[in-house]
Parts: C-alpha cells; sequence; structure tokens
C-alpha cells in the first residue's frame, strides 16, 4: 500500500466528518455540515435564505440547498454579513444546476446572494477589483482571497475559507 493511500486512510478513520477533495497530488480536507447546521448558523447572525421551488432537495435545481456546504463558506457568509450589517438573502447553495468543477456550488464552496445596494457597495468598497471572469462578469477578492462575482442578478461567492472568522 502507497503511503498516501494509507495516510488518507488514516484520515477517514481518525476524522471521519471530515471530508478529502482534489487530486491524489493536491488533496486537501474539509469539513462537511448538514441542511440544519447551516440554517442554525445563518439564522444566529439574520442571514435569510429563499429558493424559486421552495424547498431544499440538493438534487433539485430549483431549491436552494446546504447539504454538503463546507463549514468554511457557512462561516464566510457569517462573517460577510457581521462585517458588512448588510442584509444578506442566499439564493443558491449546493444543489445541482450551477457550473461543475472543483470550486463548484456542488462542491460546497459557492453560495449566490440576491443583490443589494448595500452589500453591492461593501463589496465593491472593501474588496480589489480583480477583472472580468472568463465569462464576462466582474469579479472583487477580499483580502483573505475569497472571489465575489456580479453576475447581473445576483453575487456568486466563492469562499476558499472563512474570511478570517
Amino acid at each position: 500500500m502507497k503511503i498516501r493511500s494509507a495516510l488518507t486512510a488514516l484520515a477517514l478513520v481518525v476524522a471521519p466528518s471530515v471530508a478529502v477533495v482534489g487530486t491524489a497530488t493536491d488533496a486537501f480536507a474539509v469539513t462537511k455540515i448538514s441542511q440544519a447546521t447551516a440554517e442554525s448558523m445563518f439564522r444566529s447572525v439574520g442571514i435569510t435564505w429563499s429558493s424559486s421551488g421552495n424547498c431544499t432537495n440538493r438534487n433539485n435545481s430549483t431549491c436552494t440547498s446546504f447539504d454538503q456546504l463546507n463549514l468554511a463558506t457557512a462561516q464566510g457568509a457569517q462573517t460577510l454579513k457581521k462585517a458588512s450589517g448588510c442584509a444578506l438573502n442566499i439564493t443558491g447553495g449546493t444543489e445541482t444546476g450551477h457550473a461543475s468543477g472543483t470550486y463548484s456550488h456542488w462542491n460546497g464552496y459557492k453560495l449566490d446572494y440576491s443583490k443589494y445596494t448595500c452589500i453591492g457597495n461593501y463589496i465593491k468598497n472593501n474588496f480589489g477589483y480583480i477583472g472580468l471572469r472568463g465569462d464576462g462578469y466582474p469579479m472583487w477578492q477580499s483580502g483573505s482571497g475569497n472571489i465575489y462575482t456580479d453576475e447581473g442578478n445576483h453575487w456568486d461567492v466563492l469562499y476558499y475559507n472563512c474570511g478570517g472568522c
């Protein structure tokens, strides 16, 4: 058995609540949380959420799901709410229907927020503009490295970390 395989197996036995994500040469651990845990975290700081289907089923694109959300993503949302003092309404989570990729909604790294003047001003005044994403949408980056993309009718936020929680 290779050393890397043995270490990965050991990590999964020692820390069963931690999922290993990434490639064999670029693996790192993230903690996944449940729908109920995320809702409790968001409720505790006044973050709201909505879905066009009024549901939370991860496998339904009209739902807004937090199932399998990364803990750091939920903490990042809390950090944004506390730092900005703005209303935050989540309209997209880990449900199917978003673009794929390692740092995707499905993999727990992204949240979508309703566009409100307050949060837009906070992002544009406190984070650095870093240019246009490949699809033409403008992006800002926080000091912690998280990426805030203005997708026209909502904010798409990529959380690499909790944003200084």
